[in-house]
């Protein structure tokens, strides 16, 4: 994974699905088409997505998600709501997530995660937030969320397996030799309302143990498994009144811990851990800052990490990795390009921005990436085009470092 001759580049996972995939998605939904014919639709859409990220010079491609069934062209939530369909003891509910108006209170010692209106990102600039004009939720469609009423077990089986076939197809038909799969981590899995588990540490392994085997069946075939956790760091803004800092530090240390079980006997040269803020296009002046979470983030058994490095609420942290130690064998994956502007950034600004971490960390540990997932949250043309920006950044900073 380390650096040899340039620098690498790769993205989050999610890109703009096709037309046809999404109509085969809805077709999918309301039980119209088989899950056959759903797979077959995926596959030709798999070859050609890797083909594009091919053309576009992305060294390490993955099948844009599309595996994980979008809602419609605006989906925040495809990258958690794909594992309802892959997990035994859900039951049906009436419940989304961004619109339950319910408020959780939290005490210091006890902290419990509120709706997401109730955040306190949310709460500062409610008018914008309820505004459909405002740019931050425009046009998402409205997604209910299942609940936990029985022993968690994994039965996506035939899913992922599905996902990796095509993946490893694609690979070959393009000749691009590495690829990631994306898998939901047991923190944000864990965010589904609970009536069966009595203690949070049950649920979250019981997650952990059911996730697992997604994470076992890809690297097992010989993929990289990126694991999608914005619990760590998301999970601050819904913690309502703001908890302090080592209280919410003693929150997800329960998770990372959760997540190592999960990964226990793994090759970390197969694991890429990513963490956010949260994709959707809000303010975010309440997101907890990178100095709080390097640590933790750290400890996680991961070969590389990813992370928010463009968006400009963390574009200045940079400068952190220069004291955190970072093993000799493991790289860092900051996003250079952001999914939460429509302004395409100039590659020598990406240029930039590589060249800050490598003077961090060295050439050979910087990875060049995308903030978070592309589709669902930005025009395919827009998207695509930030790819494109992305590769020439990098060949600029390659010119200069190498």
């Amino acid at each position: 994974m380390l650096n040899s001759d340039h620098i690498q580049t790769t993205h989050v996972g999610s890109l703009p699905r096709t037309p046809e995939l999404l109509e085969a998605n809805q077709a999918y939904q309301d039980g119209s088409i088989t899950w056959d014919q759903l797979v077959s639709t995926m596959q030709q859409g798999v070859v050609d997505i890797v083909a594009k990220q091919r053309q576009l010079g992305i060294d390490v491609v993955n099948d844009g998600e599309y595996g994980h069934t979008m809602s419609s062209s605006v989906d925040y939530g495809a990258w958690w709501n794909y594992s309802f369909s892959r997990l035994g003891g859900l039951s049906p509910s009436d419940e989304d997530r961004w619109a339950t108006t319910e408020k959780r209170r939290s005490s210091p010692g006890n902290i419990v995660l509120t709706t997401f209106t109730d955040r306190r990102d949310r709460e500062r600039f409610r008018e914008a937030y309820e505004d459909p004009s405002s740019g931050i939720l425009t046009a998402r469609k409205a997604v209910t969320q299942p609940k936990i009423t029985g022993p968690l077990t994994y039965t996506g089986q035939e899913a992922v397996a599905a996902d990796i076939r095509n993946l490893k197809s694609a690979l070959e038909h393009t000749g691009a030799t590495q690829g990631f799969v994306a898998a939901l981590s047991p923190g944000s899995c864990a965010r589904v309302t609970n009536e069966y588990y009595k203690t949070d540490e049950e649920l979250v392994y019981a997650c952990a143990d059911a996730m697992r085997e997604e994470y076992k069946a890809i690297t097992d075939a010989g993929l990289i498994v990126q694991i999608d956790d914005p619990s760590i760091a998301e999970s601050w803004d819904q913690i309502n009144p703001e908890p302090s800092v080592e209280d919410y530090l003693g929150f997800i240390q329960l998770r990372i811990e959760a997540l190592n079980h999960a990964l226990r006997g793994l090759p970390q040269d197969q694991i890429r851990f990513h963490l956010c803020w949260g994709s959707w296009h809000g303010p975010h002046t309440t997101d907890l800052e990178l100095k709080h979470l390097l640590k933790p983030l750290l400890s996680i058994n991961a070969g590389g990490y990813s992370f928010e490095a463009a968006n400009v609420r963390h574009a200045h942290e940079w400068k952190l990795w220069a004291e955190a130690d970072l093993p000799d064998d493991k790289v860092i994956i900051p996003g250079v390009v952001s999914h939460s502007t429509n302004v395409v950034e100039h590659p020598e600004l990406v240029a930039d921005r590589i060249e800050n971490f490598a003077s961090a960390v060295g050439r050979e540990r910087v990875v060049a990436s995308t903030d978070c997932g592309l589709g669902g949250r930005l025009h395919p043309q827009i998207a695509f085009a930030k790819l494109e920006s992305l590769t020439a950044g990098a060949r600029l900073a390659t010119e200069r470092l190498f």
